[in-house]
C-alpha cells in the first residue's frame, strides 16, 4: 500500500476483497458498514461509493480502479496461425428510404447471380449472400440495415466495407436517407449512391445528385468523390454497372485478412429451428472456420456441428468476408455478437460462464433507468409526477426553442423536468447523467455515435432523436398525457322513484318503485339517494324482480321490486340515480 493511503477499487468489490486491500481485518470493514446504515455480510458485494465512504472513515483516500477492457478469449494467447494474408470479398451493406427500392435491388442483385449460376441453386434468406462478378466475389448484407449497421457497430466490429446509398430517382433523399447518409458518414465508410427507378415517370436524376451535393455527397460526374450509378431494380438495368462500382471503391482501400489461424467474426442473424436447435448466420473476419471447431459466441458457446452456405449446402470451411450457417451452439446469440474460436470446449464453457457472472454482478449493482413507457407505471404508483429529460440539439437557438416549449406543457399534476441540455451529439456525459436521474434523452437534428450508444445500451438508457421539432413535442405530449391519473367519468343508467319500503336491515333495504327515466339493469349499479334532489345515502343494486321474478331489466315506465345493499334510510318518495363509473384517459 502506498505511504498516501491511496487505494484503487473497482465499481463492485466484496466486503473481504475491501478489507484486505485496506490491510484491517474484515470485522472492522463490516462494523463501519453498520455504523453507516448498511447491512453487509464479508462475503456480499458493496458499489464505488458505499466503499469510498467506508475507506475515508478509515483514513484511506479511495480512488475508482481503470475499467478493466474485456478481453476476447484469445487476446491473452498467441495468435496461431501463418500471415497468410490474402484478398477477401468487400462487405456491402445496402441503405436508403423504406420505400426507394432497397429490397428490390437486392433481390435484382440476388437473381442475376442465380441467373449465372449452376442450375438449382436457390439462395436461402440467411441476412447474408454472395454474388459473382467476373472471378471475384461480393458479400452483400441482407439485414434491416439502419438497425444492423447501429447493432454492428456498436459491438465494435468494422464490417460493412462498402455502404449503397438507395435513393429513388422519382422522390429524392428524404429524411431516412440523410439518417443512413450520416450514420455511415461516422463509420467512415465509402459510399456508393444506387439512383433506382430510373425507367420510372418523374425520375430526375440531376434533381437527385443536386441533394446528395447539398449533403456534403458530390457524385463523381460533377468533380466530386461519390460515385452515382443509375439502376432499375425493377427492369434489372445497371446492376452490372453498380456492382463494378462497388469493386473499383473497395479496392481503393484494399480489403485483405489472414486466412489462415482460428476465426473470428459477428453474428448476422439468429434463430431457433426446429429439428435443428439454434442455428446462426455468421461472417468470418479472421481466419477459417472449419466443422468441429469450438466456438464462443457473446453469452453461448457450443461446438460447429454442421457449416452451410448461404445456399443452404454442406460446406467444409468458411474463410474471411464469406458468411455462412452454424448448427451446434448452446443458445441462440444476439444480431451482432462477437464470435471466436477456442481451443476447446472446457475454455468456451469457463470464459462464458465467467462472463455471466461479471453480467449478475453488475446488474446487481447497476444503476435501474426507466424508458418513456416505465413512466406510466411508475406514476400509477404514485412514484413520480416529473418527466426526467435530457435534451440536445444541433444549435443554440433550437435548444432555447425546445427547452421553452417543453417547458410550457404539463399542467400542476405532471410536467418536464430538464436534468441537463447542450449542443451537440449525445455524449456519453449525456448518458450517465440521464442514467443518474433516470431520464429519457432527446436528440433534435443531433446524432449519437457506436461508443456512446451501445453505453447507452449498457446502462439502459433510452434515447429519441427526432428531426421534426413538432413530432418530438407531441411524443413529449402524449408521455405527459399517459402520466395523468385517468378520470373518473359517472355514466347514469336509470331513475326511479320509491313507491314502498318493504324491509330494512341492517345493511339492506328491499323496495318497489317505478322507473321514470333510462333502463335499470340487474348488474353491479351504483346508487346514490336523493331526497328533494339533495343526496341523503348511497349503496348497491344487488337484485331486481318485476311481478315476484328476477328479471335482467326493467324499462322506463314500469315499476319493480328491488334488493338495495345500504346502511341508509329510504323514505318512499325519494329517488334514486343508478350509475357506473369508468376510468377516461386524459389528455393534455
Amino acid at each position: 500500500m502506498a505511504d498516501n493511503k491511496t487505494v484503487q477499487v473497482p465499481s463492485v468489490i466484496a466486503v473481504s476483497e475491501l478489507a484486505e486491500l485496506l490491510g484491517v481485518g474484515p470485522a472492522k470493514v463490516v462494523g463501519e458498514l453498520m455504523r453507516n446504515g448498511v447491512m453487509a455480510t464479508v462475503n456480499e458485494q458493496i458499489d464505488f461509493d458505499t466503499a469510498a465512504i467506508i475507506g475515508a472513515e478509515l483514513g484511506f483516500e479511495i480512488e475508482p480502479k481503470p475499467e478493466e477492457a474485456e478481453a476476447r478469449p484469445s487476446d491473452n494467447e498467441q495468435k496461431d496461425g501463418s500471415e497468410n494474408v490474402q484478398d477477401r470479398p468487400p462487405v456491402v451493406t445496402v441503405m436508403g428510404h423504406v420505400d426507394h427500392g432497397k429490397t428490390s435491388l437486392l433481390d435484382a442483385i440476388r437473381e442475376s447471380d442465380v441467373a449465372s449460376s449452376e442450375a438449382g441453386g436457390i439462395t436461402q434468406h440467411i441476412g447474408a449472400y454472395q454474388v459473382k462478378r467476373g472471378d471475384r466475389s461480393i458479400t452483400f448484407l441482407d439485414t434491416p440495415g439502419h438497425e444492423a449497421f447501429s447493432a454492428i457497430r456498436a459491438h465494435g466490429a468494422k464490417m460493412t466495407d462498402v455502404a449503397i446509398i438507395v435513393v429513388a430517382a422519382d422522390d429524392g433523399v428524404k429524411p431516412q436517407t440523410k439518417e443512413a447518409i450520416e450514420l455511415v458518414k461516422s463509420a467512415q465508410v465509402p459510399i456508393v449512391v444506387a439512383i433506382n427507378k430510373i425507367d420510372k415517370e418523374g425520375a430526375d436524376e440531376p434533381r437527385i445528385k443536386q441533394q446528395l451535393s447539398e449533403l456534403g455527397l458530390v457524385p463523381d460526374d460533377w468533380g466530386g468523390d461519390v460515385p452515382c450509378v443509375a439502376v432499375s431494380a425493377k427492369a434489372k438495368t445497371g446492376i452490372d454497372k453498380l456492382l463494378d462500382v462497388v469493386l473499383l471503391v473497395a479496392d481503393i482501400k484494399e480489403q485483405k485478412a489472414d486466412y489462415d489461424g482460428r476465426a473470428s467474426g459477428v453474428i448476422i442473424e439468429s434463430h431457433m429451428e426446429s429439428g435443428r436447435g439454434p442455428v446462426a448466420t455468421i461472417l468470418v473476419q479472421r481466419g477459417t472456420l472449419r466443422p468441429g471447431d469450438n466456438l464462443v459466441v457473446g453469452s453461448t458457446y457450443g461446438r460447429v456441428r454442421t457449416l452451410e452456405n448461404y445456399r443452404g449446402v454442406k460446406i467444409k470451411e468458411a474463410t474471411p468476408g464469406m458468411p455462412a450457417v452454424v448448427i451446434g451452439l448452446k443458445a441462440v446469440p444476439n444480431f451482432g455478437d462477437w464470435f471466436e474460436v477456442v481451443e476447446n470446449e472446457k475454455v468456451a464453457k469457463d470464459w462464458v460462464q465467467k462472463q455471466m457472472r461479471n453480467q449478475s454482478i453488475k446488474s446487481l449493482h447497476g444503476v435501474k433507468s426507466v424508458t418513456a413507457a416505465d413512466l406510466t407505471q411508475a406514476v400509477a404508483e404514485g412514484q413520480v409526477s416529473e418527466l426526467p429529460l435530457v435534451v440536445k440539439a444541433d444549435v443554440q437557438g433550437s435548444l432555447e426553442a425546445l427547452i421553452d416549449n417543453l417547458e410550457a406543457l404539463g399542467n400542476s399534476e405532471v410536467r418536464v423536468s430538464i436534468v441537463s441540455s447542450g449542443i451537440g451529439d449525445i455524449s456519453e456525459n449525456d448518458v450517465n447523467s440521464a442514467s443518474a436521474a433516470q431520464a429519457v434523452i432527446l436528440g433534435f437534428n443531433v446524432g449519437i455515435n457506436a461508443a456512446v450508444n451501445q453505453l447507452a445500451k449498457r446502462q439502459r438508457v433510452e434515447f429519441e432523436l427526432y428531426k421534426v421539432i413538432y413530432e418530438l413535442l407531441d411524443d413529449v405530449r402524449g408521455w405527459l398525457s399517459a402520466m395523468l391519473k385517468p378520470e373518473l367519468v359517472e355514466i347514469e343508467h336509470a331513475r326511479l322513484e320509491v313507491l314502498g319500503i318493504f324491509k330494512v336491515t341492517k345493511d339492506m333495504i328491499i323496495t318497489g318503485g317505478k322507473v321514470v327515466s333510462g333502463k335499470l339493469t340487474n348488474g353491479n349499479l351504483s346508487v346514490r339517494m336523493l331526497r328533494n334532489g339533495e343526496v341523503i345515502g348511497a349503496g348497491k343494486l344487488t337484485n331486481l324482480q318485476k311481478e315476484k321474478q328476477e328479471v335482467k331489466e326493467v324499462n322506463e315506465g314500469e315499476e319493480c321490486g328491488l334488493s338495495l345493499q345500504s346502511s341508509d334510510k329510504l323514505e318512499v318518495g325519494d329517488t334514486l340515480v343508478f350509475y357506473t363509473e369508468e376510468e377516461h384517459a386524459r389528455t393534455l
